[in-house]
C-alpha cells in the first residue's frame, strides 16, 4: 500500500522560504514521477511542480516558476519542494503525489503553508 507523507509546512511572512518534504512507505520515491499539488482556500487543487522518474526533467506551473524548486535526494528517499519568495497567494495545503497531472493516483494528507502579508 502506497502512503505518502508531507512535512515542512508552517507560517511564514511574505518573501520568506520553506522547504517541504515528501516521504513514503510502500514505494521508493527514487524511481517514480512525483508531483506537488496545492489547494488554496476556496480553490481547486492545482499542480505546482513535477519531477520525472530517473530525474528526466521537471515541470513548474507559471505561478511558481522561478521561485519553487523540486528535487530528489535518492540517498534519503525524499522529494523536496523548496519554496522561495513566498507570496500570500501561495497559502494552501500542499500535497505530494505519485504521478503527475491526470496520472497522479496517490496523495498524502498534505501540509499547511500559510504566508502572511
Amino acid at each position: 500500500q502506497v502512503q505518502l507523507v508531507e512535512s515542512g509546512g508552517g507560517l511564514v511572512q511574505a518573501g520568506g522560504s520553506l522547504r517541504l518534504s515528501c516521504t513514503s512507505s510502500g514505494i521508493s520515491l527514487d524511481y517514480w514521477t512525483i508531483g506537488w499539488f496545492r489547494q488554496g482556500p476556496g480553490k481547486e487543487r492545482e499542480q505546482v511542480s513535477c519531477i520525472m522518474s530517473s530525474d528526466a526533467g521537471t515541470y513548474y506551473s507559471d505561478a511558481v516558476k522561478g521561485r519553487f524548486t523540486t528535487s530528489r535526494d535518492a540517498n534519503k528517499h525524499i522529494v523536496y519542494l523548496q519554496m522561495n519568495n513566498l507570496k500570500p497567494e501561495d497559502t494552501a495545503i500542499y500535497y505530494c503525489s505519485k504521478g503527475c497531472g491526470l496520472h497522479a493516483n496517490y496523495w498524502g494528507q498534505g501540509t499547511q503553508v500559510t504566508v502572511s502579508s
